[in-house]
């Protein structure tokens, strides 16, 4: 009788809890008059391609973003904790960068490497000024695959090797070259792919099996160097802190000691910057540099151009020249429009100090993280670094079984009150904050607060 009292009780006491609200911001979203959401899904379902998939189980209609904020076509306001998929930095509609697209798409939208244009020129030096040691030759492109296929077609053609040497749970691409390199079965096509591409241990220090421990994960570079190669390899790459692989960031002192092996082995080192450029990390501009390493390329793209498909591979003018053997060329790679776009993002980051911006806000945001972790035995870890985090859900803190189920509901809750949430890893337990960096400490009290009330009512 008393349990039945209790159910009965628990609507009412749902019903009178007092629910975070959004931080006040100052804008008013345009009236929207398009094809309603029902509308939009059908069309989807009838023209686009049944491989894409919907981020909720109840979609969400995106018609206009203004900073770290987006809205549907009845104008309800969402936080943006995912910046779509990493790619907005410095804030939807930013006006920096919409000031330079509009004049620039006056002008001339289009033209090609082929005949000078000032704005890809002038946006390469500026680019190339952000880089450390010797890394001041730029290749534009249009997507991080792109950009990755870029840099182990140089990897090969400069060291006259073949074998690559990825990280199992990484991301790198879609592209047929890049498929090969992902470390998840769940991103690869049941096609012939990854010749030549060998996956070592990830140096995952909550679930890796030497925990924080770089120079023993290490170790396995070096075997796989030693048994699954001719003893040469044309490169390594990895990201700093794995994106789609969870917010995952690799043991202390890693990279530092795989470099030594590759470069022994007469191979270069590749920087996946596509997710952890431009200050996001907080305490460095470049996400290797918190590893203390210096790449001999360095491919980015997403957050680069704020959302226009813009990429890039930086390298030392010696790699450079490997591809000067045969013609090289890329219709829209360096297009006026795209580089105008840049060129406003990295004089943002600037001026907005968006990397010390992280580093304040990203703080303050894990410890409040960790504050929820200590009060819910379902968080098992909190990682990451500056506005790139992650949370990983298990159903045991002892035996870390990934808490999938639970995250997709809590993930859906969270939306429904007001925040879009990334999410991610191997087994789709890992939440994935990776918001425009103009996010703010207000912001971040109240995805935490989202969060722990979505938490609570599982």
């Amino acid at each position: 009788m008393l349990r039945a009292l209790s159910l009965l009780a628990r609507p009412c006491l749902q019903r009178s809890r007092t629910f975070a609200t959004l931080p006040p911001f100052e804008y008013t979203p345009q009236p929207y008059a398009g094809p309603s959401a029902d509308e939009v899904l059908s069309l989807r379902k009838q023209h686009l391609s049944p491989s894409l998939s919907l981020h909720f189980k109840r979609p969400v209609m995106i018609v206009e973003g203004k900073m770290q904020y987006l809205f549907d076509e009845k104008g309800r306001r969402y936080l943006d904790a995912f910046a779509g998929i990493v790619t907005v930095s410095v804030g939807h509609s930013h006006p920096e960068v919409v000031k330079a697209v509009n004049e620039q798409n006056a002008l001339l939208q289009h033209t090609t490497t082929i005949y000078l244009n000032p704005q890809v020129a002038q946006y390469s030096k500026e680019l190339a000024d952000r880089m450390p040691g010797n890394l001041k030759c730029v290749y534009f492109v249009n997507s991080g695959s792109e950009a990755n296929d870029l840099a182990m077609i140089m990897a090969r053609m400069h060291t006259q090797n073949w074998d690559m040497l990825c990280l199992r749970n990484a991301y790198h691409g879609m592209s047929i070259g890049t498929m090969g390199t992902c470390g998840q079965h769940t991103w690869k096509q049941a096609m012939p792919q990854g010749f030549g591409i060998h996956h070592a241990l990830n140096p995952d220090p909550y679930r890796g099996r030497f925990g924080n421990d770089g120079k023993a994960y290490a170790a396995d570079v070096e075997d796989l160097i030693q048994a699954a190669t001719p003893g040469k390899v044309a490169g390594f790459m990895a990201e700093t802190i794995q994106g789609v692989g969870g917010a995952t960031p690799l043991a202390d002192g890693y990279l530092p000691e795989v470099y030594k092996m590759v470069r022994a082995a007469g191979g270069v080192c590749i920087a996946d910057e596509v997710q952890t450029g431009f200050g996001r990390t907080g305490t460095n501009y470049w996400g290797f540099q918190n590893q203390g390493v210096l790449p001999d390329i360095v491919t980015m793209a997403k957050g680069i151009g704020n959302g226009v498909p813009l990429a890039a591979v930086v390298t030392t003018p010696e790699i450079a020249a490997s591809l000067t053997q045969r013609l090289h060329f890329n219709t829209y790679g360096g297009n006026p429009v795209c580089s105008a776009a840049g060129r406003a993002v990295l004089r943002v980051v600037d001026q907005e100090q968006r990397q010390a911006h992280c580093h304040v806000v990203g703080n303050h945001l894990l410890k409040r993280l960790r504050a929820l972790q200590a009060k819910h035995d379902i968080i098992g870890d909190v990682r990451g670094s500056g506005l790139m985090l992650g949370l990983e859900f298990v159903k045991d803190r002892h035996t870390k079984e990934p808490a999938k189920a639970e995250v997709a509901e809590v993930f859906e809750r969270m939306k429904d009150n007001g925040v879009l949430m990334g999410k991610g890893g191997l087994h789709g337990n890992a939440f994935r904050i990776k918001p425009p960096m103009c996010f703010t400490l207000a912001d971040a009290d109240f995805l935490v607060e989202v969060m722990d009330d979505a938490i609570q009512a599982l």
